[in-house]
């Protein structure tokens, strides 16, 4: 199989731009303004491309979260965003993504700096993602609306009856480590334009780019308090925010153990609750394939974004007519993924954030090999000085009841299996907690829809893998997940619904 050479693991120069934003006092985003924390607590922002501190943010205490929430209800009930014309928020939500737009260099290489991303994967699918995320949402502002029902009980023309849409209300929103910005825009946006009011707390990994949207909040219009920005643990603020009662609803996006706790703790006051969380996607290979196209593609579905994605395809089932040649063009385009350091040019996968993450990804790798899986690819770690780096791995001769099979990696790793025929490989692709993902490869449409068809997920791909698009509603299946985002399901999510009935 196909070898990693040796590439220089050192961090490139960061941006006039970029030391600028570093340098930056710690402090949190409320009410439109830049505060001090009440407490003296900060965190650190440790490079993954150098395993270096770059920078320090707040670590929000509960005082600090209820005056984030405090803000967030006062900005509601007094209807400063809610009230305003549609047209007036949605003008609004296209001047942010605008400057979005404007900031994109910057915001791709604080992307990389924080996460450890390539840079120019940032600036090319991170960024814009976010851009177009919000222009599409601001359209549903003027959109969203009720209908005139007619009561099936009484004579015609007795009652007059209709149902309002109206916004939730405040929305905390707690993002992951692995899409920052991306995750970010993709929960404040529906909450804009369903007219709610929104507290963000990213992830205590990854929260430079959300602070960097704050700057830009105010800027592009948005009225104080309608977005508050506080950062920290997730254990502390996070969990404090979730158990608020002044919070309407909670929208999550993390692993399923955390998930759970979420929704457990939205319980007692019956908050409302969206959650997407972790995945272990089948990706499925029938015997009528190109196995050099397929290799690239299935490559990419697991290697990009070092494999920290909720939608990683990392259960590869290739029928064992072709299974030898996909897995043998599979190793030669992870080549393509050699880990760089993420502000390096020729860089498409970087390392993983965090040592935690590192010994996490390499403790499944060992303890895969322990259950008698053999390494064909990677593996192990390239030589570096101080990053968190794992080579592209590919583990064969897996049997079900693996780690490595069952439970979400979230790194480089794929595991690969031959299967026989459809009605097999669904059930394997199916056996599984998880339903947030999958992905077949085939010129057969028949084969593509019956399959699809059996697949217990909330997405499916064809030929293609982690095509995510606004329009489409996203979520998953089983210990995916409850509820779905983008679309115009993402949007009445932020809604609730108010029968209005009449006597005339």
């Amino acid at each position: 199989m196909n070898q990693m050479t040796n590439v220089k693991l050192e961090q490139f120069p960061y941006s006039e731009a970029v030391k600028k934003t570093l340098a930056r006092k710690p402090a949190l985003f409320i009410n439109g303004a830049w505060v001090d924390s009440t407490g003296g607590e900060t965190l650190a922002v440790i490079d993954p491309s150098s395993g270096k501190e770059v920078s320090r943010f707040v670590d929000a205490t509960n005082d600090d979260v209820d005056r984030a929430v405090a803000a967030a209800r006062r900005a509601f009930d007094d209807g400063r965003w809610s009230d305003l014309p549609p047209m007036v928020r949605e003008g609004i939500m296209h001047k942010l993504a605008d400057l979005l737009e404007a900031h994109a260099d910057e915001l791709a290489e604080l992307e990389a700096i924080d996460n450890g991303k390539p840079k120019g994967m940032a600036g090319a699918i991170d960024v814009p993602g976010a851009i177009g995320m919000i222009h599409y949402m601001a359209g549903w502002a003027s959109k969203l609306g009720g209908e005139t029902i007619e009561p099936s009980a009484t004579p015609r023309g007795a009652f007059h009856s209709y149902v309002r849409r109206e916004p939730i209300g405040v929305a905390a929103q707690i993002v992951p480590w692995n899409f920052p910005l991306l995750m970010a825009v993709l929960k404040i946006s529906p909450a804009l334009a369903a007219g709610c009011t929104v507290i963000l707390k990213p992830a205590e990994q990854t929260s430079l780019t959300a602070l960097r949207l704050a700057d830009f909040l105010n800027e592009a219009g948005v009225p104080p308090g309608v977005v508050n920005i506080i950062t920290g643990n997730g254990h502390t603020a996070g969990d404090r925010l979730v158990r608020h009662p002044d919070v309407d609803k909670v929208a999550f996006t993390g692993s399923t153990e955390i998930g759970k706790l979420i929704n457990r703790t939205a319980t007692d006051s019956l908050k409302r609750v969206t959650l997407e969380l972790g995945g272990k996607s089948p990706v499925i290979v029938l015997p009528d394939v190109d196995p050099a196209v397929v290799g690239p593609g299935t490559a990419q579905a697991i290697f990009f974004n070092s494999g920290q994605v909720c939608v990683a395809g990392s259960r590869l089932y290739a029928h064992k007519s072709v299974f030898d040649k996909v897995l043998e063009s599979f190793s030669e385009a992870a080549s393509f993924w050699q880990p760089r350091a993420s502000l390096d040019p020729a860089g498409h996968m970087g390392p993983l954030v965090s040592d935690e993450q590192l010994n996490r990804v390499m403790g499944y790798i060992e303890e895969g090999k322990k259950a008698g899986a053999s390494v064909a690819l990677g593996g192990d770690n390239p030589a570096s000085e101080g990053g968190y780096y794992v080579n592209p791995t590919v583990l064969v001769d897996v049997t079900p009841n693996m780690s490595v099979v069952r439970e979400e990696i979230f790194g480089p790793v794929v595991v690969a299996q031959r299967f026989d025929d459809l009605d097999e490989v669904a059930r394997q692709a199916n056996d599984t907690s998880f339903g947030l993902a999958a992905g077949i490869w085939t010129n057969n449409l028949s084969a593509m829809h019956k399959l699809a068809a059996k697949l217990k997920a909330g997405t499916v791909w064809g030929n293609c893998h982690g095509m995510i698009d606004p329009a489409l509603p996203f979520g998953g299946y089983k210990e995916s997940g409850l509820g779905r985002e983008q679309g115009r399901q993402g949007v009445e999510a932020y809604t609730e619904l108010k029968s209005v009935i009449i006597a005339l």
